[in-house]
């Protein structure tokens, strides 16, 4: 049953590693692969690190990467009642201080975003560089915000659809009942890999209401000041979930660039991963070692 759960685990990112560690309490599964510079992927809520399947491969071809997935999320356990984002922080941190992947440049997605944001503030020197792809923590902390993210995590829809997946991929009129353009600009333009990225892991989840419940009293915008490392913004021209008024909020705040990725919705590295590749490499490459400034 072990070497089962280890292929099936090993089939969620290809060619990459799962491992398991305990980490302030918290039993973590994260997945590594690739040889260079230390690099972590940090999903969205809800998600997992199977959201990363179109990325992480090609992003290992150049870069040391890990992609956990986030407490109470995926293979990970839950993280209850935590006081806040610093507690799923500093989970992260433990895992790459684990691998000997510190300092790291750090990618997040939605709540990714948030929580690389929170790492990077927490701990300045482990934190090399930073992308925030349609980082959530600016509306999110808006009333109408937090409803909606309560009523997703209590609701789970996304579980309840996962053993349909292949299903989703294969009919048109499925697809757009399930990932509608609060999600993507256009849900026929998701390929089959993309939809069981995000939807595979899905009914692992534990917990996915703590984290939620974390995001929507957080609110990042004061201490943006204390964000050393370089940044780049990367948003979906047409998120309809986390307007794009927030990447220009977050450029201006951080004095960082931001990327527009035309045509693109908030599911921005399942949706349009080629571009996102293009902005995160491009931006890495452009780093001196030891740069600490924007």
């Amino acid at each position: 049953m072990r070497v089962a759960n280890r292929r099936r685990d090993a089939a969620l990112l290809e060619g990459f590693e799962p491992r398991f560690a305990d980490v302030k309490a918290v039993r973590m599964r994260y997945f590594v692969a690739g040889e260079g510079p230390p690099l972590v992927l940090v999903h969205g809520l809800s998600g997992a690190a199977a959201n990363w399947r179109e990325l992480a491969p090609r992003l290992a071809r150049r870069c040391r990467v890990l992609v956990p997935d986030l407490p109470g999320h995926g293979g990970s356990g839950g993280l209850p009642a935590a006081p806040s984002l610093d507690a799923y922080a500093e989970r992260l941190h433990g895992v790459a201080a684990r691998e000997g992947m510190l300092p790291a440049a750090v990618v997040g997605h939605s709540l990714g975003g948030v929580i690389g944001l929170r790492w990077a503030i927490r701990r300045t020197d482990d934190v090399s560089a930073l992308v925030l792809a349609g980082a959530a923590g600016i509306g999110s902390a808006t009333r109408w915000a937090q409803f909606w993210v309560a009523l997703l995590g209590l609701t789970r829809p996304s579980k309840a659809v996962a053993p349909l997946r292949r299903s989703i991929a294969a009919h048109g009129a499925l697809r757009r009942a399930v990932f509608t353009r609060w999600q993507v600009s256009d849900p026929l333009s998701l390929t089959a890999r993309a939809i069981e990225a995000l939807l595979v892991a899905t009914p692992l989840h534990v917990d996915v209401v703590s984290a939620g419940s974390a995001l929507v009293a957080d609110d990042p915008r004061d201490d943006l000041a204390r964000v050393a490392c370089p940044t780049l913004v990367v948003w979906g021209a047409r998120d309809r979930q986390v307007p794009i008024d927030d990447a220009y909020e977050y450029a201006r705040r951080l004095g960082a660039p931001l990327r527009v990725i035309a045509d693109c919705g908030h599911l921005l590295i399942v949706e349009r991963p080629e571009a996102c590749l293009d902005a995160i490499e491009g931006f890495l490459r452009g780093i001196r070692p030891g740069s600490g400034s924007r």
